[in-house]
């Protein structure tokens, strides 16, 4: 990613010598961390909490989750939007953490409570009573506002931090800004390490009392360390919307749709505004050009140089704004596709836990852990690239390189392609061992003999996928939206998720319904040994390998990144 040292930010922030700095961002950094403690130790263990304490069908569990996960990765972008736009950044992260701390402690309740959820019965009966649409309602409320929390804390902090460094001696090389966003990730990735394997042991050791109240301990720890340290912050300003800036330009070039661009010669008739950058606009997407052509001067523009009817004329910054943000949006999508296969957890936890997870004779790992080698692997790979791979790639040529973000985005692609088709290749050899064994004429609850480490391969191809595919759409779109959609451009990977989400769980309902032949159940059935999640992941591999060469046209189309004068994938790096 690459930062122009004499790029200044185009929001005013209230700086003083005391404020910002690195002394700020352990602050903003353990408020985040605590929070990914917190919300993703909840997760994993999420799908056996429903299935077992509430009685719900696998597939139900599991769209469930889908539906919370998508809430929870497009909060971010709706806070994003509202940071850049109205509230701030440093609010909406302060109601991010009120609001976390609330939807955990309402969450714990369901546990504390004995009517917040259905009475405990055998499993084996069939007289369990099933919850209530009020139990039900509360528990959605609860995930809803963990929801909100989540959005308001991940929707700011990567921008607040890089903030706090702004026009400071820490920001005079842009490679502060590149390790800054690697090690904050590296951050991120041990909590889910903590939260993978401390919390849920807690939870399958403990029980659900005290594998919920931990993380509103830890929540509770996270906002503290925010609002310690609000007098050191700086604090952006508000200012115009972007989304009211979007509708000017959208506006604008429909009401000069009648204008011929192609006499137009001179940047004299182009609207730049004040402070504008560039003096004519660029040549795609032409369409939105019009909407800084200035038709005439005296009516369209007040005596001292702005726009009368920003509904009519808008500068040229503001067009490309837009510009950037549709151009980006197709190899945006493919970043959503690659995140369907990262959204299938829940099901590898129904996979764990029907096969052998003892290390030793007397521990075992727990089935909602196994996603730790997903982020061991991304967290490896960072630290590796970083600061082995790169630095030696520099050595040997002489001048300092690194991978280009496309390539970048495309290895994760191919990584996910990859895990996909080693997992339904691990699947397929479980159920034929389950059928050798006679697993499947028992109860779910029968483990067959085939190490669960077999599951490992597969989190480490996702986890090398998150670390090039996730870290290079961020940086990506980070260094290619103006300065102005910073908060919005660290946040599209997270909507990408959300969106990743609503299409997994849109998936498996229709291999739910397609898959029912008579009475054999579907290939997602409730019962993993009797269903075909083989097929199942046949079918995500094959919509990768789609979606690879879908990635591949779109990186052709959008052309050279800004200041790419070639498409090599290891190019100059002008620090």
């Amino acid at each position: 990613m690459k930062i122009d040292q004499d790029e200044t930010i185009t929001e005013p922030l209230l700086i003083n010598e005391r404020k910002g700095g690195f002394k700020t961002l352990p602050f903003i950094i353990v408020n985040e961390s605590f929070e990914q403690v917190a919300s993703f130790g909840l997760l994993p263990n999420m799908v056996l909490y429903l299935t077992r304490e509430y009685r719900l069908e696998n597939s139900t569990a599991a769209n469930i989750l889908f539906l919370w996960s998508a809430a929870t990765n497009l909060m971010p972008i709706i806070g994003a939007f509202l940071a850049d736009s109205y509230v701030g950044r440093y609010p909406m992260i302060a109601l991010g953490s009120i609001a976390s701390l609330l939807g955990m402690a309402l969450l714990w309740s369901t546990a504390m409570i004995p009517g917040a959820r259905p009475p405990p019965c055998d499993q084996f009966s069939d007289s369990c009573e099933s919850p209530t649409s009020s139990q039900l309602l509360f528990l959605y409320i609860c995930f809803g506002i963990m929801s909100v929390g989540s959005g308001g804390i991940r929707s700011s902090s990567l921008a607040f931090g890089a903030d706090q460094l702004v026009n400071r001696e820490e920001m005079k090389s842009s490679r502060t800004l590149e390790s800054y966003f690697s090690w904050y990730y590296v951050s991120v990735s041990a909590s889910l390490i903590v939260a993978l394997t401390c919390i849920v042991y807690i939870q399958e050791n403990l029980g659900w009392k005290v594998g919920f109240g931990v993380p509103v301990v830890l929540m509770f720890f996270s906002a503290l360390s925010f609002f310690s340290a609000s007098c050191w912050y700086v604090k952006s300003k508000d200012k115009a919307s972007l989304v009211t800036g979007f509708a000017h330009v959208l506006v604008a070039s429909y009401r000069n749709r009648h204008i011929q661009l192609s006499g137009l010669a001179t940047d004299e008739m182009y609207y730049h505004g004040k402070e504008s950058n560039l003096l004519v606009p660029s040549e795609k997407l032409r369409c939105l050009n019009k909407a800084c052509v200035i038709r005439n001067a005296q009516e369209d523009l007040t005596p001292d140089g702005s726009a009368s009817n920003p509904w009519s004329l808008c500068t040229v910054d503001k067009v490309e704004e837009l510009k950037a943000l549709i151009k980006g949006i197709p190899i945006w999508f493919a970043g959503v596709l690659m995140s369907i296969n990262v959204c299938q957890s829940s099901f590898q936890v129904f996979e764990a836990s029907s096969m052998d997870r003892h290390i030793t004779s007397n521990f075992q790992i727990p089935a909602g852990s196994f996603n730790v080698f997903l982020v061991l692997s991304l967290a490896a790979t960072i630290a590796l690239y970083d600061r082995i791979i790169l630095p030696l790639a520099s050595r040997i040529k002489g001048r300092p390189v690194h991978l280009g973000l496309k390539p970048k985005m495309g290895a994760g692609i191919f990584f996910s392609i990859m895990s996909m088709a080693v997992l339904a290749i691990i699947e397929s050899i479980r159920r034929s061992i389950t059928t050798q064994e006679g697993a499947s004429d028992r109860t779910q609850a029968a483990v067959v003999q085939m190490s669960a480490m077999w599951l490992v391969p597969h989190y480490v191809l996702l986890g090398l996928a998150e670390a090039f595919g996730a870290i290079g759409q961020n940086e990506f779109f980070y260094s290619e939206l103006p300065k102005s959609m910073s908060s919005l451009a660290s946040n599209l990977y997270r909507l990408g998720l959300a969106v990743a989400n609503l299409l997994a769980s849109f998936i498996v309902k229709v291999v739910d319904e397609s898959s029912k032949t008579g009475e054999a159940g579907s290939w997602v059935s409730s019962d993993i040994n009797k269903g075909h999640y083989d097929y199942y992941y046949g079918i995500l591999f094959a919509l990768s390998l789609v979606n690879f060469l879908y990635y591949v046209v779109c990186c052709k189309a959008y052309g050279p990144r800004k200041g790419e004068s070639n498409h090599k994938d290891l190019h100059r790096d002008h620090l």
